[in-house]
């Protein structure tokens, strides 16, 4: 058979592809050999497993070719690998379902600032609800599980760089409370130029420049971080087979005893090693990762994964009819034996950022949720809206702080004089960002329980003893009728 100039030009670009891979590599290995000679022992140490866990993803990112996911093979997943959550309710709880709780460790991704609310430091730092933290309210939570159970759930939280130094000084108030908690830092891996593919630190340091150098590669970290920590072989030791993961600025994300029995009572020859949590998307939740069946395997889709093409099929309520809620239900033995045979295959998810000064760099990243197509009898788990209760935003914060929800042990509820069980859809102005200025534009929280959609523009502030509600007139359109506007014109 012979050879045409194409198969010779292909052949020839194939074997340059390849030689540029190579050197990339080798650059970025040398550069970070140096990066390692600027650290002192202790760091060193750590920094190196860090490296190695960059240069695999590094690789990993430099044979990629083209789109991850061919659309022609999605399918939607079969009706009993995505259960409704009443039906497994319906098995109820056993007599002894202390004795699962005491196989497990509750996990809270806490490696946020709180920048886009205009606030320094740990997320999990600001106060939600009568002077209470994301870390309050998570602390009473399990305290009063422990309590009321006598049982043994530790606190796990997965700090970063940013987070870790203030979070631990805040641990000291809880060392009456019923909760071992315990901390583990998250990978700290080296931003790279756009151009150069190189690392853009100067040295190991945080200060100056260089602390953009840095930054925690997503929570699909979890898995590496956790094994390296040594917490992921004490916990086992101890006693614990799953952890409950999930963000800890989700305020609905507290432990369900229904679940935990779902998964511990299943036989041990098909023993459950992973749920997602997905509950049913809105027109708020369209860019939310969904799971599908690709390749005879449940696996989550990011909306980063999808081809232009298709990216509005993606947004389909219709078609993609659930979103990862982000709580998470994983078998510490299956995590330990993934590890160590390094068959946890996370996409990698190329976040772009252009830096103060005007530099493109690119940051490495994975999600947690990706790795459930790695583990056996994985599931999903059609649960309640109320389990899905973020706070990214000063509108999201307005919801919690409002009459909306009741506070019990740490736990919000919605009041059970509203009328409708959903959440009102809040639009807070530019004016409303930062949480210091949200505050001083309320006297008081607003009554919202007859409250639908909310929309603020302008430089609006709230009196006391105000409610909002929308009054139905019959010659006003529906659509009137249920959004609220106000707007301010300087």
């Amino acid at each position: 058979m012979s050879l045409t100039v194409a198969d010779l030009t292909r052949g020839a670009m194939t074997e340059f592809q390849e030689k540029l891979r190579q050197q990339h590599e080798e650059s970025m290995h040398r550069e970070l050999e140096a990066l390692l000679t600027t650290a002192n022992k202790a760091e060193a140490e750590i920094t190196r497993k860090d490296f190695d866990g960059f240069k695999k993803l590094f690789h990993r990112f430099l044979q990629v070719k083209g789109p991850a996911i061919d659309w022609a093979k999605i399918n939607r997943p079969p009706e009993d690998l995505i259960q409704p959550y009443e039906k497994i309710k319906a098995k109820g709880l056993p007599e002894n379902i202390a004795t699962s709780l005491n196989k497990l460790a509750v996990v809270k991704l806490n490696g946020g600032l709180g920048t886009s609310m205009g606030c320094k430091g740990p997320k999990s730092l600001i106060s939600v609800r009568n002077e209470n933290t994301f870390l309050d309210l998570t602390v009473q939570q399990i305290e009063h599980l422990n309590k009321t159970f006598n049982a043994d759930v530790p606190l796990v939280l997965m700090n970063s760089f940013n987070t870790d130094e203030d979070t631990k000084k805040i641990l000291q108030k809880y060392k009456h409370h019923r909760v071992n908690i315990h901390t583990f830092n998250q990978s700290r891996y080296p931003r790279i130029n756009k151009e150069s593919l190189l690392p853009i630190a100067k040295n190991m340091g945080m200060s100056g420049e260089n602390g953009e150098a840095w930054y925690p590669p997503g929570h699909g970290d979890i898995y590496a971080s956790f094994q390296n920590s040594g917490l992921l072989d004490k916990l086992i030791a101890e006693g614990k087979e799953y952890i409950f993961v999930s963000n800890i600025d989700n305020l609905g994300a507290t432990v369900d005893l229904f679940i935990l029995h779902h998964l511990m009572s299943q036989p041990a020859d098909k023993r459950c090693e992973f749920i997602m949590e997905v509950t049913d998307k809105t027109r708020a939740d369209v860019k939310g990762g969904t799971l599908i069946q690709y390749e005879d395997h449940l696996r989550l889709l990011e909306i980063a994964q999808v081809p232009k093409a298709h990216v509005d099929e993606f947004k389909s309520v219709t078609k993609f009819k659930i979103f990862n809620t982000n709580n998470l239900w994983i078998s510490l033995p299956a995590i330990k034996r993934l590890h160590e045979k390094n068959s946890m295959d996370l996409e990698i998810i190329v976040n772009p950022k252009t830096l103060d000064g005007g530099l493109n760099v690119i940051q490495l990243e994975t999600a947690v949720g990706a790795a459930i197509k790695s583990f056996d009898n994985a599931m999903g788990v059609n649960v309640p809206r109320s389990r899905f209760l973020p706070v990214k935003t000063t509108s999201d914060l307005l919801l919690v702080m409002s009459n909306l929800y009741s506070l019990d042990a740490g736990s919000l509820t919605m009041s059970q004089k509203r009328e409708f069980r959903t959440t009102p859809h809040v639009k807070l102005g530019s004016s409303f960002t930062k949480v210091q200025e949200y505050l001083t534009r309320f006297e008081n929280i607003p009554d919202m329980l007859e409250l639908d959609h909310l929309t603020v523009s302008g430089d609006v502030t709230f009196g006391k003893s105000v409610s909002l509600k929308v009054s139905a007139y019959s010659d006003w359109p529906e659509q009137w009728c249920k959004h609220l506007i106000i707007h301010l014109s300087i």
